[in-house]
């Protein structure tokens, strides 16, 4: 391997790996392959649970390889895993601030130790390029040792208020973060392990017990996720993990009035539904939501245009288009639009599409069957609005008809009123348009209810009236690894604005695990002898 140091592995630095890395990927995912099929259980106050009903899960790279064999959690099987949780609170709570910490950072030990196991099984399942799904799979690990570091900065959030001025009495007064209960974590299937991983590190580390639902599409990476925590020792029923339908299990936590808290990552409509179904509790519980974009990046005509098309190809097609920072729309000013749309146009041409798990292959499968109808759908709809300039079609030559394949796409001269200019696609797509002046571009940018990611390019003395206007809340200014995309914990601090997030306070930041605490203000007050 290389040596310590010499190169770490974030979104930004993946384009240029170490070949280490790729010789260690190809071990483990051969003796993944070779171990396709098994039957995997739910994880319930430490045990493995099974379930009458099973569902398989087979890989969008190629629908013929069964994964595996998974457990279709009922109502029944979150009502146990939410006992546990709420049974083994009191003592997870009460355990020091330094003893979780110190057990959570075995957890991103344990993931860091399975790395290329969690990497070649994101590959399969989730249809990443190998560096993408290296990337999810220590963005996990960092995620969780940002939460630990922000707690063992802030001594665990015990802070000493100042005594009142009382004559014949001395006061002690403190404020303290307090976990909230049992948390509910609900990952997507674009990032199953950073996204169920990093939550949870921080509802736990804030002292939380946890009840996790993985997407129906990745159950296998969400249940070696939660190997990783149960190997590190946490106690039986502080994580559990439930695999299983969104409509009976994710429907069943965000109803039960025993959950204190949710984490919810996907699309805006269910995110909103939970917002709703949520508030009808007894008393308001925190509720934390990321909810997609809709993302532009802005190119003035000052812009290096070859630096532009870098990242805003990488930006759009990274994960097939299936990231809610995806760079769904470009806004050049109309002297340079042209050029950059052939820039653009050449790179997306060259992307290689095929199998993710082969090095050679940057664009994999998109996830199911269902995002590869809606490709096609969307594709037809902007060729009747304006003009496919490169790609929009499925991809079905030789073993590529056996997964879900769609070429890069690029679309020009859509009418600025188009409702796609305001849909969230979810798919490797990207629109491209002119503006008048940079104003009329940032009065394109902002006009959406989303208002996750956006990128721009152009003068550096430009770049402070871009941040100053833009609505959204994570920015990047002249950025080649990725226009929209590559956020990474302690580095970029990750969240939405507007429709995108509900919280204010981003993964990965220094605010993010207070959100999973309440405050709790403690006076004593002693009669002077």
């Amino acid at each position: 391997m290389t040596e310590p140091g010499a190169f770490k592995l974030t979104y930004a630095t993946m384009f240029e790996p170490p070949s280490e890395l790729d010789v260690y990927f190809d071990e483990k995912l051969e003796q993944i392959k070779s171990n396709l099929g098994q039957e995997y259980p739910m994880l319930i106050n430490g045990q493995d649970c099974f379930a009458e009903e099973k569902f398989e899960s087979r890989s969008p790279i190629n629908t013929d390889w069964v994964l595996g064999t998974f457990q279709k959690g009922t109502r029944q099987d979150v009502e146990d895993a939410l006992a546990a949780a709420k049974a083994s609170f009191p003592a997870w709570a009460r355990l020091k601030w330094q003893e979780r910490v110190a057990l959570l950072r075995d957890v991103a030990s344990q993931i860091e130790t399975r790395l290329f196991e969690l990497g070649a099984t994101l590959s399969l399942e989730v249809g990443k390029n190998r560096m993408e799904a290296l990337g999810d799979a220590q963005e996990t690990a960092d995620l969780i040792r940002h939460a630990c570091d922000v707690v063992e900065a802030n001594e665990g959030f015990v802070v000493q208020m100042e005594s009142d001025p009382l004559k014949g009495f001395t006061s002690s007064n403190f404020s303290f973060l307090k976990p909230y209960g049992v948390w509910a974590v609900i990952s997507p299937f674009n990032f199953p392990c950073a996204l169920t991983g990093g939550p949870s590190g921080a509802a736990l580390v804030a002292g939380n017990t946890v009840v996790a639902k993985a997407a129906t599409d990745t159950p296998l990476v969400g249940r070696l996720l939660a190997e990783c925590f149960r190997d590190a020792g946490l106690p039986d029923g502080v994580f559990n993990y439930i695999s299983g339908p969104g409509e009976v299990v994710g429907q069943t936590l965000a109803g039960d009035p025993g959950v204190a808290g949710i984490t919810f990552t996907g699309s805006y409509d269910v995110g909103m539904k939970i917002y709703r179904d949520f508030s009808r509790g007894q008393y308001p519980r925190p509720l934390i939501l990321e909810m997609g974009g809709k993302n532009p990046a802005i190119v003035s005509r000052n812009a290096d245009l070859d630096l532009a098309a870098e990242g805003i190809v990488r930006a759009a097609y990274g994960l097939q288009g299936q990231k809610c920072s995806a760079c769904s729309r470009v806004i050049a000013e109309e002297s340079i639009k042209q050029e950059l749309t052939d820039r653009i146009v050449e790179l997306a041409r060259a992307i290689s599409v095929g199998d993710p798990t082969e090095r050679q292959n940057w664009m994999g499968p998109v996830i199911n069957r269902r995002s590869y109808g809606e490709f096609s759908d969307l594709a037809e709809e902007l060729s009747q609005a304006g003009r496919i300039v490169t790609g929009g079609a499925q991809m079905t030559e030789r073993e590529l008809a056996k997964g879900y394949y769609c070429s890069p796409t690029v679309v020009d001269e859509v009418p600025k009123d188009h409702r796609l200019w305001k849909h969230e696609m979810f798919l490797p797509i990207t629109m491209i348009t002119d503006a008048a002046s940079l104003e009329e571009a940032m009065a394109i940018a902002n006009d959406v209810d989303y208002g996750l990611t956006a990128g721009f390019y152009g003068a550096e003395s430009e770049a402070q009236w871009f941040f100053d206007n833009i609505e959204a809340g994570v920015n990047y200014a002249n950025r080649s690894q990725g226009a929209t995309t590559g956020a990474w914990p302690g580095y970029q601090p990750f969240g939405g604005w507007k429709g995108s997030g509900s919280s204010g306070k981003f993964a990965g930041g220094p605010y993010y695990v207070t959100l999973y605490m309440h405050e709790q203000s403690q006076t004593v007050i002693k009669r002077m002898p």
